[in-house]
């Protein structure tokens, strides 16, 4: 596990942009797992602008995102089917028939999450995948005591994740209870893996993540197992861990070669 920690949201998501967009050019059919929420959101406008300015070409990227809400329609305001969408794929070249969202609406879930992993391995694996981590420590909708070998599957949200996300349903009688979600085991499959986490709100929990014991009731924790997992974290969200000169100054001293 690598932590870097830049000044600001800002440069961590130019950094990740940046290490994506290297990715891209390398292999044009990189497979790319993506995350929703409002983490992301300066990566994805990054990643427009490279395509826009610079040519970042993605028509032959293959997409694959983390979840989906259970019982929500692709075109409903708040189905990440329309997050990304909005915020993503409607400014970018990225091939429809690429694009995997889970699919909230299927009539045989486990089926359907079957499935899922099958067209992940059919894809060749996905090369980078990146995450943001919840207040309790979720990645994906990993909920804490989630199996960290969990695949593709339904899970049942808690109350705080209902709460934190009750204002994009019009309130907490609105929001979905269930989605449907990749599994720990799925996301540590991945080549690499990139979290961004920013603002002191989640200085605790990526402290829990990064320096706590590996266990189930901090899901992110398993990115411990993983050999090329970074979080991409600010100053913020740096403020609890105990070893946080020392991240600062390997990375800073980083040799030529193996800088970002």
């Amino acid at each position: 596990m690598e932590v870097i920690i830049k000044e600001s949201p800002l440069e961590g998501s130019l950094l990740a942009a940046r290490i994506i967009a290297r990715a891209v050019r390398k292999d044009p059919e990189t497979v790319l797992g993506l995350a929703t929420g409002s983490t992301p959101l300066i990566l994805y406008q990054e990643l427009i602008r490279l395509h826009r300015e610079e040519q970042l070409d993605f028509s032959r990227v293959v997409t694959f995102n983390l979840d989906e809400y259970v019982g929500l329609p692709p075109e409903h305001p708040a189905s990440y089917h329309s997050f990304m969408k909005r915020n993503l794929f409607d400014h970018i070249n990225v091939a429809p028939e690429r694009i995997n969202i889970p699919d909230g609406m299927a009539k045989d879930i486990r089926g359907f999450c079957r499935e899922y992993e099958k067209k992940i391995i059919a894809a060749g694996g996905i090369d980078i995948q990146i995450l943001g981590i919840g207040l309790d420590g979720h990645i994906g909708f990993n909920e804490p005591t989630s199996s960290l070998t969990s695949r593709t599957r339904i899970k049942t949200l808690t109350a705080q994740t209902l709460q934190e996300n009750a204002a994009y349903f019009g309130g907490l009688a609105n929001a979905p209870r269930h989605v449907i979600t990749m599994g720990i085991g799925t996301i540590l499959d991945s080549r690499m893996c990139l979290l961004l986490a920013f603002g002191e709100r989640k200085a605790e929990i990526v402290a829990q993540a990064v320096e706590g014991p590996l266990m189930a009731l901090v899901p992110a924790s398993a990115l411990q197992l993983h050999p090329d997992a970074k979080f991409i974290i600010d100053q913020a969200a740096a403020a609890c861990l105990s070893k946080r000169s020392y991240y600062q100054y390997v990375y800073d001293h980083k040799p030529d070669w193996q800088l970002d």
